[in-house]
This record gives C-alpha cells, structure tokens and sequence, in this order.
C-alpha cells in the first residue's frame, strides 16, 4: 500500500467501503447497482481533501501526468487530483459535464478535460485492435493495483482496456487461441471463452472455486456452468487437475468423489454451509465435504493450545464449544479435540485458519515433550539461568529496593516484589519473569515462540504493538513480540466491556475497524 500516488499531494489509506465508493475517477458506484464486481469496493481515501478512487482506477495514475489532447494542440495539459482551480470553468471542455476531482488541466487556457474525455481520446489513437476485445487497447505499465484476467497476478505491463477497468499480461493474452476447451471438470460439453463477463441467467462466480469470474471466463451455455480464468489454467492448461475422485485422505476411509455443479449441502468435515462442486461420499449415504476439507490433516499444533490436537469425526454427543471462536459446535460433525484435555474443542476451519496452524502436519510424527523451564535449582538453593550466565538467589525479604533498579526482564522497577539477584554482577530479575517458559505458544503467530534476552539492546520493535522491545522479548524467527502482547490470553477478559473479547486477525474478518478506547 502506497502512502502516496503520483499526483496527489496527500497521504492515502486504503479500506474497504462496504457501503460503496464515490470514486473520483470514474462513475461507478458499487451501492448503486452499478458494478457486479466486488473490488469496486476497495479504494484509497485522503482525509485531507476527501478524494477516492477505487483501487482498480488507479491506472489513470499510471497514465502520462502531462500528455496533449487532440482537441487542443499547441499546449499539454496536466493531471490535478483537487479538482479545478477556483477561478476555472469546472465543466469539462468536451462533454459538458462537471468534472470531478481528477481531471486534466491546461493552466494557459484554463481548459479541463474529464478522465473519460481523456480516456477515449488515448483509446481512439490507439491502433492496438485485438479480435478477442471489441474496444481498442492501450499496452501500460497499470501498476500494482488491477490484476491481470487471465492469471489474477498483479498488473505491471499488459493490455489494458481503461474503459472495462480489463488488463491481460501480454504473456497471458495467449488465451485467446482457444476460444473453446473442453475440461474434465466439466467433460459432458465444451466450454466457450467469453470476455464480457459472465451471462445474467447464470451465477456469477466460479463454479470450481467459488470466486468472482471477472471479465474473462469460459462457460457452458447448456449448463449454466462458469470456470474462472484461474481455475482453467491452473486445470487445463498446467494440468493441475482437481481430481474427480480422492482416496486415502486423512478424514475419511471411502473414495471421495467431485460433483462439479451448484448444490446447496453442509460439509460433514466442519458443519459449514456449501454451494457448489463438493466430494461426496457415495457409501455414507452422501457424506459431503468441501474441496478444502476433503484434504483436512489428521493431527496439527495450533497457537491456542499446548497440546497437539487431532481430527475427529464425528465429535461425539455433547455440549462442546470452540476455544477460538468461542461459538458452539454441532457434534454430529467434525472437529478437532485435544487427547490430553478432555473438553478441548476446535472448529475444523477455525483450526485450519492460516494465523492459527504452521501448515504442518504431524499424523505419523511421535509428539515430543520439550523441556520449556528457564532455569536449574542447583544444591545451594541458587538457580541457573538460561539468560544470564552466573548463579542467582531468590530475595524473599519483601523490602522495597531503589525505584532506578530494574528488572533485567521486563525492564521495569523491582519494587517490593520477590526477585532473583546475582551475587557477581548487578542482574536482577523478577520472579515471575524468571519463570517465563523458555517457549510458549501464543496467539500472535502460528508458529512456537522463543524466550530470549536482547543483552545487546538491539533495536526490536514489537510486531504487535509496534514498540521498542528490552530486556526479555519472544520471537518466532521472524517476528519479535514484547512481553505484554505475549502475555495476553485469549478469550481475553478486559472491563470496558462485560462480554470475552477475541482475538481476530485481518484476513479472518477484512478490513480493520476502529478502536472504541
């Protein structure tokens, strides 16, 4: 995300404008009913001056700041994100209407052209003419911002048509030599590739994956059947084909089978709700799985427990309730439950979200009992600790020692509480944090975190709270977590509010909504 684009004076943030976006750039308006494509919802703002452009108009930007016009030779004109100037005519010279706060401007003659004007003059002078687009195109650099409808990849350099918001890689556009396929997804007819989006009559996302077909797809107008340009490749043209039939999978003992049609049912592996192209188990009365979870692991570590956890289906009569999401679960299907604590229960999604499990699996793999304790108690009643390389001894006298004496843990006072002080060099430690586990598993990272002491006073920053970490931080190899965003439990308890209060990372619920403390 870009703190800045090339014309506009002012920071911009990006969200999600689920109420729809007024863009700036152009005039659709995805409340409106204007747009079927669900990323006319995602965009840039500026709170400074109230300019918004979706984030697949920000090609314009990629466009010549300064280019001419054949309507007006002789002078260039400019782009201007704040409209125009006050002492202007603010309706565009060409159609008449009141420009927005993108526009082009030509400062001698006070002349301002709209981003449509502009646009159909680029594409009129165009003579790219491509038989598999009824609208001249343009080859740009679009950026980062719209992605290709062929291969969904991030823009860069392609085939743009500014006037659909289409871009395709110039290393994609072969596509289009097959305007027919036939796939084993789909084998019973040929599926025809269409480039303005997917017919009215028909549902409008993938019926493979489940998502939004763009303007490029193949489609089987017999049976209403959509595939993305993803899936095709990904299934056709890559031969990564979705298997028709699964065996051996760690969740169920009979072959699984791909139904590749919409059809309501509720997934048997994690009591969800599904729309299309599930397996099915044909000798278990029509067992019903989606594709993600006919491949569920059988055994994985999550970050909200200390114990391995392991697939179980059905979970067994009960009342049960998952730790992560804190809602019920149905027993009747399956979950995730921990071997060593009876009434710990996941959801199988909740289990499997990507913040929650490392991606490994462990059926197979003997569970190992680390040795997590900080610190030896030697003979002379003396401790040896992991962080510190002389012998400490515990100060129980209670009395309260100088406030400039810290903890060499949490780099706080020491106060009047219990601490363990070394006889050969001023390192002082707290009790309690000379018994924070050498590792831990902790909600912030899906991965196990290691205790260790920044001696050197390097320069961490928490990845959590974003401050500077001393003393004892945790880290998983990559990211460094202080020890107060490592010490919060979930559900997390907090009185502003009478109710637990989850821990819910931004892809699990999109974009961030406002702090309310």
């Amino acid at each position: 995300m870009p703190s800045k684009l090339e014309g506009h004076e002012h920071p911009l943030g990006k969200g999600t404008f689920l109420e729809g976006l007024p863009c700036d750039v152009c005039d659709r308006f995805y409340r409106d009913g204007l747009s079927r494509d669900l990323s006319f919802q995602d965009g840039f703002s500026c709170d400074e001056c109230n300019f918004l452009v979706h984030t697949k108009c920000i090609y314009v930007f990629n466009i010549l700041e300064t280019t001419k016009h054949p309507s007006h030779d002789g002078h260039c004109v400019r782009l201007r994100t704040t409209g125009a100037p006050d002492h202007t005519d603010p309706k565009c010279h060409i159609c008449g209407k009141k420009t927005k706060r993108l526009l082009y401007h030509c400062s001698i003659c006070n002349l301002s052209l709209d981003i449509g004007c502009m646009v159909d003059a680029l594409c009129s002078g165009s003579q790219l003419n491509m038989p598999w687009h009824y609208h001249p195109l343009l080859m740009l650099d679009v950026g980062n911002y719209m992605r290709c409808e062929v291969c969904g990849k991030p823009g860069k350099y392609g085939y743009c048509c500014p006037r659909c918001w289409m871009m395709v890689h110039e290393k994609c556009a072969s596509v289009f030599d097959s305007t027919e396929i036939t796939d084993s997804c789909h084998a019973r007819h040929s599926l025809k590739l269409l480039t303005e989006g997917a017919p009215g009559y028909t549902d409008l996302k993938c019926h493979l994956c489940g998502k939004d077909t763009g303007n490029i797809l193949y489609h089987c107008d017999i049976c209403k059947f959509n595939l993305d340009m993803v899936c095709a490749i990904k299934h056709h043209r890559q031969h990564k084909v979705i298997p028709a039939a699964l065996s051996n999978m760690k969740v169920h003992d009979h072959t699984l089978t791909l139904i590749p049609r919409l059809m309501p049912f509720v997934c048997d592996g994690c009591g969800e709700k599904g729309d299309r192209s599930p397996y099915v188990c044909f000798k278990c009365d029509l067992m019903f799985f989606h594709q993600e979870c006919a491949r569920l692991p059988r055994a994985i570590d999550i970050n909200r427990h200390d114990h391995r956890v392991s697939y179980k289906y059905p979970l067994g009569p009960g009342e049960w309730r998952c730790e992560i999401c804190l809602k019920d679960i149905d027993w009747s299907y399956g979950a995730y439950s921990c071997s060593l604590c009876p009434n710990y229960t996941v959801h199988s999604r909740c289990a499997t979200r990507k913040r929650v499990w490392d991606g490994i699996e462990l059926d197979g793999i003997p569970e190992e009992v680390e040795d997590i304790e900080p610190f030896k108690r030697n003979y002379d009643n003396t401790i040896t600790h992991f962080a510190h390389e002389h012998n400490m001894t515990l100060n129980k006298d209670g009395v309260a020692i100088e406030e400039s004496i810290l903890c060499g843990g949490c780099v706080c006072p020491i106060g009047s509480d219990t601490f363990y002080n070394c006889s050969e060099c001023s390192f002082i430690l707290h009790e309690t944090c000379a018994n924070l586990p050498k590792k831990k598993r902790h909600f912030l990272s899906p991965k196990p975190l290691s205790l260790f002491l920044n001696k050197d006073n390097e320069g961490f920053c928490c990845a959590c709270c974003l401050r500077c970490c001393e003393g004892f931080m945790y880290t998983d190899g990559s990211d460094t977590y202080d020890l107060l965003c490592s010490s919060i439990t979930m559900p997390l308890i907090h009185g502003s509010h009478p109710h637990p209060l989850l821990y819910l990372e931004e892809d699990y619920y999109g974009d961030r909504e406002a702090c309310q403390g």
